[in-house]
């Protein structure tokens, strides 16, 4: 752990900003508002948006779970191997980075990483490609069955519009994967390593009967997903919490702010329209503050879908929106907060730099994407 003295410049500054900051909220919404505000805001998302994504998180894992201890990932890898080399200029194997993350989280292609009968078929500049691949995929799973169950919520078919934002992923995650191979093959290109081609013959599978291992994995896959669901607390509470009171204004303007969850000084309002044009070509935004989803993807991708269900309730969402947040929300899915920590983990941390431009490029390319293959797809 680094060493600073007790008091140094950095000390008053952050004063400075934490000064500023309250003041930005107390001034327009009064002390007592914000803090009720702010407390209500976080216990409402805790109880009715972090205990959602954790239940969708538990179902998944359990089915992500079974389809891997009954051999059905692998034979999607199979599928996919072949896919490789042409779109990501990658081995086949690395299908099972992409289902890995899929259907967990970013982290979960590290410890494949870390697996040297995994990593001996990739040459060496094609390493720290695997930060980029896995993080395009992170979370698709928990991403794609939120939005669904939403339209349910709502009694609107978004399935359509998640398949969309789905393959919208994979263009995303192409441009992100071949972008960062530019720095990957100059930086590393001439470094030789011994690259194995050898096919996976067999799987490993838990001890017991058929039923017994079904149990087991679905026990295990739910677990993984109560993990998942804990992990994203913090982050939804305190990100999401403040992205909200950014985002929306009081609830009713003749009374003005009366402490409820979910009130704010709708900033992110006010700057989205000054972005209007931009955000509307590129993702067709209707409404300005619909900004705050993309930005929250940035840092965690379930305190961005802790969002949904407000924009949703004010009618500011759809169903183009849903192609475009689920491609953000799965090719982000929080890269700043999670790409220098796997770049480190990968040994590459001096590409952390060009890892996250080139993914903030296939973000964007994912979203626009999306936004234009669905309207294509509901003209056809």
């Amino acid at each position: 752990m680094n060493r600073k003295p007790l008091f140094s410049f950095e000390t008053f500054v952050f004063l400075f900003f934490l000064i500023i900051f309250f003041w930005i909220f107390t001034s327009t919404m009064g002390s007592a508002n914000f803090f009720k505000t702010l407390m209500s805001t976080a216990h409402d998302l805790l109880l009715n948006t972090v205990f959602f994504i954790m239940a969708v998180a538990v179902l998944t894992g359990a089915f992500a779970a079974l389809l891997n201890e009954f051999g059905v990932i692998y034979w999607i890898h199979l599928l996919l191997d072949k896919l490789m080399k042409p779109l990501y200029n990658l081995p086949g194997i690395a299908a099972m980075g992409i289902l890995s993350t899929y259907f967990s989280d970013n982290p979960a292609i590290i410890a494949l990483a870390k697996d040297k009968s995994f990593i001996s078929h990739f040459e060496k500049w094609q390493e720290p490609l695997l930060c980029n691949l896995g993080t395009a995929f992170g979370m698709g799973m928990i991403v794609s069955t939120f939005f669904i169950a939403q339209g349910g919520r709502a009694g609107v078919n978004l399935v359509p519009a998640v398949i969309v934002g789905n393959i919208a992923t994979i263009i995303g995650s192409i441009v992100s994967v071949r972008l960062f191979s530019i720095w990957t093959k100059k930086k590393l290109g001439s470094v030789h390593k011994e690259v194995e081609n050898v096919n996976l013959k067999h799987r490993e599978i838990r001890e017991g009967n058929a039923f017994e291992r079904f149990l087991e994995a679905m026990l295990d896959g739910g677990k993984t997903g109560v993990d998942i669901g804990i992990g994203i607390i913090p982050g939804v509470l305190i990100i999401s919490t403040l992205v909200m009171m950014l985002t929306f204004g009081p609830k009713d303007n003749s009374v003005g702010y009366q402490g409820l969850a979910y009130e704010g000084i709708a900033l992110f309002d006010k700057i989205g329209k000054y972005l209007f044009w931009p955000l509307k070509i590129l993702f067709g935004f209707d409404s300005p503050q619909l900004i705050a989803f993309p930005i929250t993807c940035l840092g965690s991708t379930g305190a961005a879908l802790a969002l949904v269900p407000r924009f949703m309730e004010h009618g500011l969402i759809k169903p183009s929106d849903v192609a475009v947040f689920t491609a953000i929300g799965m090719t982000w899915s929080g890269y700043l907060s999670t790409h220098v920590g796997m770049m480190d983990a990968l040994g590459y941390r001096y590409l952390t730099s060009k890892a996250i431009l080139s993914h903030t490029i296939g973000g964007i390319v994912a979203g626009f994407s999306a936004n234009l293959m669905y309207n294509l797809f509901i003209h056809i």
